[in-house]
């Protein structure tokens, strides 16, 4: 951010303009992610989360510059009235409070306290934006979940039902919730409304002439186009550089490069400050310089990736993915001795499964892994049991029977059968599936009633929670999970996404 603030001051140095160095500096997060989705088949998935980090620092400097640099006459006792608001949303938040208008009232006080204080109320939004955390579901609380949901379907009574919704409800994260009740109110109708109102110019050829001209327009223009590439890429090597190799992004050169064009994109924040550093001819240049600046970003961003495009293979992929080196996410990592491996233990490829044999979605995903199996022939294929007892009541004896049948080394040939029988998973359908399978049933049985597998399925589940699975199927491709549908041309991109990065890895 300093970079772009440097170009600005460059531009504007000893002019009275100089006080609206604020507006060159903000990345709009919401277009700038809008952008990314529009070109993104051209860059990895993992850009998003280095973007969306990097937008989400700007937004709180930015809430800081607002609240500092761009305020008028600070009444203090107001302002110690909003923090201490603020103060009492976090008490509520600390309390595990969850209902709504409880946080309305408060928010609607704070933005009050700090626009009676001479600070721009919009802080208010920021701040709530900001503590609204996001995390994935816990075992603990979808198992509560779906208890009371049980509960219900035998009793279903109005305060079972408020209950179950209300567990169900809180299963979620704050920031899922949120999103899934505003997203269409604000990406369709508050944004583009926010944005259109601060953008509103009289254009002429005349004024734009005259604005092209003007420092102001230059200085945000200039900031953003050449100040935020400059920047973010400068910055992203000199922390690799000074963190001698334990520092690394988490994308390729060229990604961070895109970043940086995307980044120019300033919009809402921009226009917001804008709005109240200049007013007049002037706020009408500055709004010039941060429009083109976005026009001139998108513009930047396609060339760059049309020229990324035109490398030799091997150093595209290096370009956009970087090292191979990346922080996994799976927690325990795949152990040829112990792991259950469909296909060449050798594989470049490995995609592991968190799975329930009763669970109709991994029934689903069944024929897609055998699908994808067949059209890559270097993937290895890995199950790892994660039985959810609190919906599937047969799927902890279902798989200490795969486990029974692995005693006797017939354990792919039992998962198939589970998976596909999975409404006949009884008792006596175990042991029918052993006598079909030519196992030693009195062994079977054996092995059945004394549960040799349990501890085994227990280590799984441990994997799971500390790989942060809380649900089946879920993927992991080369250690590293796979987000979104797992249909087979998802699963096969994500395939081929791990097949560059080991090329990469390839010597020469």
């Amino acid at each position: 951010m300093v970079v772009p603030v440097a170009i600005y001051l460059a531009l504007n140095a000893g002019r009275a303009s100089v006080h609206g160095w604020g507006a060159a500096m903000s990345t709009d997060t919401a277009f700038a992610l809008g952008l990314l989705a529009l070109v993104g088949s051209g860059f990895p998935d993992r850009l998003r989360a280095f973007l969306l980090t990097v937008a989400v620092v700007d937004d709180i400097v930015a809430l800081l510059v607002i609240a500092i640099a761009y305020s008028a006459s600070i009444s203090a006792v107001a302002l110690v009235a909003a923090v201490g608001l603020f103060g009492c949303i976090l008490l509520v938040r600390a309390a595990d409070i969850h209902f709504g208008p409880v946080y309305f009232l408060l928010g609607t006080a704070v933005w009050v306290a700090l626009f009676k204080a001479g600070v721009d109320p919009v802080v208010a939004g920021l701040l709530g934006g900001v503590i609204a955390l996001a995390y994935p579901a816990q075992r603990s609380d979808l198992e509560r979940a779906s208890d009371l949901f049980r509960l219900f379907r035998e009793q279903p009574t109005g305060d079972l039902a408020r209950t179950a919704r209300s567990a169900v409800r809180l299963a979620v994260s704050p920031n899922e919730r949120l999103q899934t009740l505003w997203h269409p109110w604000t990406s369709y109708c508050i944004v583009p409304l926010f944005a259109l109102a601060n953008a509103g110019v009289h254009l002429s050829g005349g004024f734009l002439a005259h604005a092209y001209a003007s420092r102001i327009t230059l200085g945000i223009l200039l900031g953003y186009v050449v100040g935020k590439p400059v920047g973010i890429a400068g910055s992203t090597w000199l922390a690799a550089r000074l963190g001698r190799g334990r520092l690394r992004p988490p994308v390729g050169w060229a990604s961070v490069a895109g970043a940086g064009t995307i980044a120019g994109i300033g919009l809402t924040v921009s226009l917001l400050i804008a709005s109240l550093a200049f007013h007049g001819p002037e706020l009408a240049e500055a709004k010039v310089g941060v429009l083109s600046a976005a026009l001139l970003a998108a513009g930047l961003t396609w060339l760059l990736v049309l020229a990324t495009r035109r490398l030799p293979r091997r150093l595209r992929i290096r370009a956009l993915l970087g090292t191979p080196d990346l922080i996994v996410d799976l927690a325990d990592p795949v152990d040829p001795e112990r792991d259950h491996i469909r296909g060449p233990l050798d594989a470049p490829i490995t995609v592991l499964e968190y799975g329930d044999f009763e669970c109709p979605f991994c029934g689903q995903a069944e024929p897609v892994l055998r699908e994808l199996l067949r059209e890559h022939g270097e993937v290895a294929y890995v199950w790892r049991h994660l039985p959810l007892n609190d919906v599937h009541p047969n799927a902890q004896r279902a798989a200490e029977a795969a486990e029974a049948a692995a005693e006797q080394g017939a354990f792919w040939e039992m998962h198939d059968l589970l998976l596909e029988h999975q409404d006949a998973l009884g008792y006596r359908q175990l042991m029918g599936y052993a006598e079909e399978l030519g196992l030693d049933v009195d062994r079977f049985e054996d092995d059945l009633r004394t549960r040799v597998g349990a501890g085994r399925i227990a280590q799984d589940v441990d994997s799971a929670d500390l790989s942060g699975v809380s649900g089946t199927p879920t993927f992991f491709v080369n250690s590293l999970r796979h987000y979104g549908a797992y249909d087979i041309a998802s699963l096969s991109a994500a395939v081929k996404a791990a097949r560059a990065r080991e090329l990469v890895r390839a010597p020469a």
